[in-house]
């Protein structure tokens, strides 16, 4: 896969995308300086705008209702100008990410009419297939639409059929995947941004500059490439973050997602998801043997004494989950590359159990996998990376909509008083359930699944949302349908306990915080208030079900410094480290040293954990030469040392006479007065 290639187009794209929306908007006269508004001979059904050409501007049918709209998501906005420019990035985020969808889709062949829309399987021809042959993809197209389409032929307006039936396509892709291709009779159809026939526009360049192996995943291309476009997407956005702090100016939350981004190496969720979930099942079936196909999988040496026992007694425990069974979430899902991963090894636990391919595909998506991002866009890529993975073992999955555990967090102002009122109808426990999601939920889009919430009977009230939702219509069937029921569904995930929780959480120091949620954390997390990360942690402890295991990718700070001794004790006495992969800077990406900690939610005194040291230089080709690495440091320890030390650091490569010095000595301080280097120490005395 070549990133930089990758890089290069999503940065320029963006550009592109968001001149070429801005340019389409202004002829309608919707710019950010101002609306106009229709000149008064303009009719109910065909409206003209003087924007200064030597002929108006008429726009007519639907296209009124959807300037409409886009007027009104504009005039949300307390000031024009801003908010101008967040619709056209909504509208332009949406059509890069449809695109890069659709491009990922017709590569493999999995577009229901398995015909190419932005490319030709001749690699030699530049016009679509869809456009050569508009009929052939098996598109709802009308008999005035058919004519309409034959008459552009002739008039050889090209990128007006391939518009209209891109458009087509979209709205096929959303009785299957709705949450990113959604019905697009709004205003970002009004604003479509591509053209096939510019051979420096976006879809040329994208067919041009992305190998189509990179997609093709017969030919070593990956889902995983979806992250990565969304990452570079975001890039020049989290450039100028960073750039706002120095100069003193908090991260806020409509910010968060850019300044937070980063994706994860594919060979270290690997590791993640290898000694977390898999661990989970072979433990409990060591029959299976799956783990010999795991490149990152580390063996825990076998345990003895007491140790041995308690352990035994969660193997036990262990061995009674089947497939169905297991919860795995991702709190920060992004684009969801973690949770594919998941779904592969899920799918060879299924597999090893004698589940079909199609069978474990369906039962993945409902039972077993669950994601939550504060990032819409983000989440909308993760369900479609998830689904895209499902597809590659069931050919027919998306011949039915499906329902996905994976969310983009919402704040609850949606369950107004009136609401809460009409959906209780007097019922007591009803409407008690309703006020504590929304006094949970209130502040959801900013602090995201670092909230904690309450435990209501959400089946109870899901079977009443759904009767009401399935009833006779009434004004609020539509918000109920499409906002009250995502929005306790994504409440149950929030409120549940898992079997595993794995994430590459946000990392932001407290400094960087906005004050809002500077006072969340402080409130509710004394113990790791120093960083995003190490809240994420705390919180991934308190998602995690007994025995269960919490994996996360952080910075090392929380392994050494004095700001996070009580996180340490904490995790030292209450929880049991398994396995931890310590990594250099730049290793993940960034110039800080980070780590892979596998904590599992129970007290083994005296378990005997892996850890593992990876240097920059052991790096090449984007994952390491060779895993463990033998001369690096390493270790088979019990957490339990690291308390012997002062400050309890995670040292965890100290000898082991070392250790007893720490244990049987005594500190410098009991001997004798202890000063600050470099200072006289006295300084009534001595000036």
């Amino acid at each position: 896969m070549d990133k930089i290639a990758i890089e290069t187009f999503a940065i320029w794209a963006r550009r592109k995308i968001i001149a070429d929306v801005m340019e389409r908007a202004s002829l309608l006269g919707i710019t950010a300086a101002g609306i106009l508004d229709p000149l008064p001979q303009s009719t109910s059904d065909l409206h003209l705008f003087d924007i200064g050409g030597t002929d108006y501007i008429v726009v007519e049918g639907e296209k009124i209702q959807q300037r409409q709209a886009l007027v009104k998501a504009i005039k949300k906005g307390k000031d024009h100008e801003t908010a101008f420019n967040t619709v056209v990035e909504e509208i332009a985020f949406t059509w890069f990410n449809r695109l890069i969808a659709l491009r990922f889709m017709e590569v493999n062949d999995y577009l229901p009419g398995r015909v190419r829309v932005l490319s030709s399987i001749d690699p030699a021809k530049i016009e679509p297939d869809i456009v050569t042959d508009p009929f052939a993809a098996d598109l709802p197209i009308s008999q005035t639409e058919k004519k309409q389409i034959q008459n552009l032929k002739e008039q050889n307006e090209l990128d007006k059929i391939f518009r209209l039936l891109l458009v087509k396509q979209c709205n096929v892709l959303h009785e299957a995947m709705p949450f990113l291709f959604e019905k697009t009779a709004d205003y970002s159809e009004l604003l479509l941004p591509f053209s096939y026939t510019d051979r420096d526009g976006v879809v040329q360049r994208l067919i041009r500059d992305i190998a189509e192996e990179d997609f093709d995943v017969t030919k070593g291309g990956q889902v995983e490439i979806i992250g990565w476009f969304y990452q570079f997407y975001n890039s020049e956005v989290k450039d100028q973050v960073f750039s706002d702090l120095k100069k003193n100016i908090k991260i806020t939350k409509d910010k968060i997602p850019a300044a937070t981004q980063l994706f994860t190496p594919a060979w270290i969720v690997r590791y993640m998801v290898e000694n977390s979930l898999g661990r989970l099942w072979v433990e409990g079936h060591p029959e299976s043997n799956l783990q010999t196909a795991w490149s990152y999988f580390v063996d825990i040496p076998n345990q003895t004494g007491d140790t041995a026992d308690a352990l035994n007694e969660i193997l036990a425990s262990h061995s009674c989950l089947q497939p169905e069974d297991i919860k795995v979430i991702d709190p920060s899902m992004g684009s969801g590359h973690i949770l594919v991963y998941a779904f592969e090894i899920m799918m060879q636990i299924y597999l090893s159990c004698g589940y079909t391919k199609s069978h474990a595909a369906k039962s993945i998506i409902r039972h077993n996998l669950y994601g939550l991002d504060i990032d819409q866009r983000a989440a909308q890529l993760a369900n479609f990376a998830v689904i895209m993975k499902a597809r590659s073992y069931h050919r027919r999955i998306l011949d039915a909509p499906l329902e996905t555990n994976l969310f983009a967090i919402t704040d609850s102002r949606s369950l107004t008083e009136d609401m809460i009122n009409f959906i209780a109808r007097g019922d007591v426990a009803v409407e008690a359930s309703l006020r504590s999601i929304a006094k949970d939920l209130s502040e959801a889009q900013e602090f995201g699944s670092i909230i904690d919430v309450q435990p209501v009977d959400f089946c109870d009230l899901l079977i009443r949302l759904e009767e009401i939702s399935a009833g006779p219509h009434h004004s609020y069937q539509q918000v109920i349908r499409n906002e009250i029921l995502p929005l306790v569904r994504q409440a149950q995930i929030m409120a549940q306990t898992y079997d595993v929780v794995v994430t590459n959480p946000p990392y932001m120091g407290s400094r960087n915080m906005s004050p809002r949620l500077t006072s969340f954390v402080k409130e509710n997390y004394p113990l790791t208030k120093s960083d995003l990360f190490s809240v994420f942690i705390e919180k991934g402890n308190k998602m995690t079900r007994l025995n269960g295991f919490n994996c996360m990718v952080t910075m090392q700070s929380w392994m050494f410094l004095k700001s996070f001794e009580g996180m340490r004790r904490d995790i030292l006495v209450n929880y049991t480290i398994t396995s931890l992969l310590h990594l250099d800077n730049m290793v993940l990406g960034i110039a800080f040293g980070t780590a892979v900690a596998v904590l599992r939610k129970s007290v083994l005194k005296g378990f005997k954990g892996l850890y593992h040291h990876v240097k920059w230089e052991d790096i090449v080709e984007g994952e390491p030469v060779a895993f463990p690495v033998v001369d690096n440091r390493q270790a088979c320890i019990s957490s339990e040392r690291f308390t012997k030390i002062p400050g309890v650091p995670i040292a965890y490569w100290i000898s082991a006479r070392l250790f007893e010095v720490f244990d049987e000595g005594r500190s410098l301080g009991e001997l004798l007065p202890v000063r600050t280097g470099l200072q006289t120490g006295d300084n009534n005395r001595f000036l």
